[in-house]
Formats: structure tokens, sequence, C-alpha cells
């Protein structure tokens, strides 16, 4: 079981990345001027390529993750605050994938600063997930 769980971290800390990294490509993508049609495309490509590599992460953090779940039947309060949080995780990642598509098709009405802010959700969530597990408040 413990390769298990080392499979979940590692992908856990990968989804991570693309989690912390597709709004960042949001932040730039906001401030381009109307003109940098070239700079647009690239970032774009690179946000599309991200955000398709960051499903199978996310989907094997959720295989993994069930396996911990049913393999050691754990239960408290703690691990329903944190899979309320990774929920909202999957959500803010499929959300994610909506910004996207408002950036390819000309459609953004946000600006960088809305970005940045954005881009710090899953970084609370991270703290507040690792407080969980490790600490076990309730």
């Amino acid at each position: 079981m413990l390769w298990i769980k080392a499979l979940h971290i590692i992908f856990v800390v990968s989804w991570f990345a693309a989690l912390f990294y597709l709004p960042r490509i949001f932040v730039n993508l906001a401030m381009l001027p109307a003109d940098s049609t070239v700079e647009r495309e690239r970032l774009l490509l690179m946000a599309r390529k991200l955000y398709r590599f960051g499903h199978p992460l996310m989907g094997l953090t959720v295989l993994f993750g069930g396996i911990l779940w049913l393999y050691y039947g754990i239960g408290g309060g703690w691990l329903h605050a944190k899979l309320a949080l990774a929920i909202g995780l999957i959500g803010y990642y499929y959300y994610c994938g909506r910004l996207l598509r408002e950036f390819a098709g000309g459609r953004n009405a946000r600006s960088h600063v809305w970005y940045r802010i954005f881009n710090e959700i899953p970084v609370l969530a991270l703290f507040a997930i690792v407080i969980l597990v490790v600490v076990k408040p309730f």
C-alpha cells in the first residue's frame, strides 16, 4: 500500500504543477497587447498542451486517492473537508478549461489582476489539504 500512497503523492504534485501554471499562462495572455498574435498563439499552445496533460494527472490522483481511501477505510471530518477541497479543485481545473476556450475564441473579459487572484486558489487549497491530512484537526 506504500506504493499506492507514493503514486498518489507523485500524481498530486504533478497535477498541482498544472493547477499552478495554467492560470499563470492566463495572466500572461491577459497582459498581451492586441497586436501580439505570435506570442498569443504560443501561449495558447502552451496552455492547451498543459491542460490536456493535466487531465491524466488529475485522473491518476483521484484513482490512487480512492484506492487509499477504500483500503484504509479512512473517515472523519478532516477527510470530508479534504474531499470537498479536492472536488473543488477538479471544478477549478475544468473552469480553467472554460477560460482557455474563452481566450482561444478571443472572448476574455477579465484583467490580468483577476487572473493573478484566481491563480492563488490552488495555493490556498494546497495549504488547507496538507494541514488537514497531516494535522487532522477534526
